[in-house]
C-alpha cells in the first residue's frame, strides 16, 4: 500500500512523539532501545506528548527520563510522519517532532528503557536503526530542516516515503 491510499483510510489523528539527537563536535548520541516497540534499534532519544504539553517541554521531559540529561537549547529540525498499516487500529501510527540539541547539563547514562552510545556523524550504524534513518539522519545532522512521511510494511521496511527539505 503506499502512502497516499492509506492516508485516505485514516480515521484517527497521529499521535505527537518526539526524538532528540545530543551533538556534541562530529559526534551524536543515539540510544539502544530496550524494550518495547523497536526494541534492540539505536534511535533518536524520545517518546510521548503528554495531553497539554508542549512539544518543546516534552522533548525535555524524554530526554531527562529516559538518559538522564537537562537539555538547555533545543532546535526543531522538523517532522516525520510514520504510518503503520498492518497494526490494527493505527495505534502506532505518529508524528515524530525532530530536535538537536548542542547544549545540555549531565552525561547521558543508561536507564531502564534506553543504552545511550555516542557514534562519530560518519559511522552512524544505519543498519541497526528503523529503515527510514538512512533517508533522512545524515541530513539533519548536517543541520537541514525536514518535513517526510514513511509507510512501513509488515516486515518494518520502508514500502514508500516522501520527503522535503525546509
Amino acid at each position: 500500500m503506499n502512502l497516499s491510499n492509506y492516508k485516505k483510510t485514516l480515521k484517527n489523528p497521529l499521535r505527537a512523539r518526539t526524538i532528540t539527537f545530543l551533538i556534541k563536535e562530529n559526534r551524536v548520541v543515539l540510544g539502544r532501545k530496550k524494550q518495547g516497540f523497536g526494541k534492540g534499534n539505536f534511535l533518536g532519544i524520545g517518546g510521548k506528548v503528554e495531553i497539554g504539553e508542549k512539544i518543546e517541554d516534552a522533548a525535555k521531559r524524554e530526554i531527562l527520563e529516559e538518559i538522564k540529561v537537562e537539555l538547555t537549547d533545543v532546535k526543531h529540525r522538523g517532522e516525520i510522519d510514520f504510518y503503520f498499516p498492518h497494526i490494527a487500529d493505527e495505534k502506532r501510527n505518529m508524528k515524530v517532532h525532530i530536535f538537536v540539541c548542542e547544549s545540555w547539563q549531565g552525561e547521558p547514562r543508561e536507564t531502564e528503557e534506553i543504552a545511550p552510545f555516542w557514534f562519530e556523524k560518519n559511522s552512524i550504524p544505519f543498519e541497526q536503526m528503523w529503515d527510514d534513518a538512512k533517508y533522512w539522519l545524515t541530513e539533519i545532522l548536517e543541520g537541514k530542516k525536514l518535513k517526510a512521511e514513511f509507510i512501513y510494511d509488515k516486515d518494518l521496511k520502508v514500502k514508500d516515503y516522501k520527503r522535503e527539505y525546509l
